[in-house]
């Protein structure tokens, strides 16, 4: 599935139980701030009820797990770090420029590492969006020149998805933070010298 560049990842889970919105959100955000400070994993439903003020019970009738909430966090989460890439993309005038500012800046988000990591639908989703952004620039860079036009465009993409999945992934992030200041920068060059005509 490939979305156009302003349509949003899918969302969790339908909800189970009464449809209010205003509860739900008030979940969300309180569960996105529990998991912040104490981490997905170690975060139990109870443990969310006890911080929002909630039973758990109630909880259940709005999420049918503590995946539920992570996924709708995730999905959260990870349309904001593609609104993020969309706006950094779009405001470079050259498919080079474009390619180096779609890695700038990664931020680690551990309920997106969870996803990644469980394999989420909104974190396959975003994997999914990046591919298709890799795909565009290097097809814009091709019709403008700047790009070779040997290797086909599908190879092309898939091999760069690769080589930057270190910082890319939200999971793998977590092994690279120690490198994630100039790596990027590194790697960015490292492939727009390989896609040089």
């Amino acid at each position: 599935m490939v979305l156009p560049m302003n349509e949003a990842l899918p969302s969790s889970a339908p909800s189970r139980g009464p449809a209010e919105h205003d509860v739900r959100d008030q979940i969300i955000e309180a569960a996105d701030k529990h998991f912040s400070r104490y981490g997905y994993e170690k975060t139990t439903v109870s443990d969310l009820a006890k911080a929002i003020g909630f039973s758990k019970a109630y909880i259940y009738k709005f999420f049918d797990s503590k995946q539920a909430i992570g996924e709708a966090i995730c999905s959260k989460t990870v349309n904001q770090i593609l609104v993020e890439v969309e706006q950094a993309v779009a405001g470079a005038s050259t498919p080079t420029e474009k390619f180096r500012r779609m890695f700038n800046d990664r931020k680690l988000y551990d309920i997106a590492a969870s996803g990644a990591g469980e394999g989420w639908p909104s974190a396959r989703a975003y994997a999914k969006r990046l591919q298709q952004i890799l795909i565009d620039i290097v097809r814009e860079g091709r019709e403008t020149g700047e790009f070779e036009r040997k290797t086909p465009l599908d190879e092309t993409a898939h091999a760069i998805f690769l080589v930057v999945q270190p910082y890319a992934n939200p999971l793998l992030l977590q092994h690279n933070l120690d490198s994630v200041e100039a790596a990027p920068a590194q790697l960015s060059s490292l492939v727009l010298r390989s896609l040089a005509p």
